[in-house]
């Protein structure tokens, strides 16, 4: 999908995108790979129970909830929330009834548990 419009995603276009391995239940369509400076741009979909565990934000990331529940630490965002994580800020997001959402990072995450892998 070059370009991807708010009707699409907001009306379940994204039913019909492939998605591949993202994390273990988690997987990705990118709609922006990072390229140089240029932030990534991508959604992702949480199988029921699916976890991303706790991570660094190296640079800005906004979330769009377009399905189901995601939840942090902070608390649990249904669709149509939107979430935004300042450079800096560490958590751990999971979903226990699955999700997509819609996610743009300036900068790839640091995952904590692969610095001790």
């Amino acid at each position: 999908m070059p370009e991807t419009t708010r009707e699409r995603l907001t009306s379940g276009g994204w039913k019909a995108l492939e998605f591949g391995p993202f994390r273990d239940a988690v997987t990705i369509h990118w709609i922006r790979p990072f390229e140089g400076d240029q932030p990534g741009v991508a959604l992702l979909k949480y199988e029921p129970g699916a976890s991303v565990p706790r991570h660094r934000h190296e640079g800005l990331e906004t979330i769009l909830v377009l399905d189901g529940v995601q939840s942090d630490e902070t608390g649990d965002y249904i669709s149509g929330s939107y979430i935004v994580n300042a450079p800096g800020s560490e958590h751990s997001v999971w979903s226990d009834t699955g999700c997509v959402v819609l996610i743009q990072w300036d900068r790839p995450v640091k995952i904590f548990e692969e610095e001790f892998a």
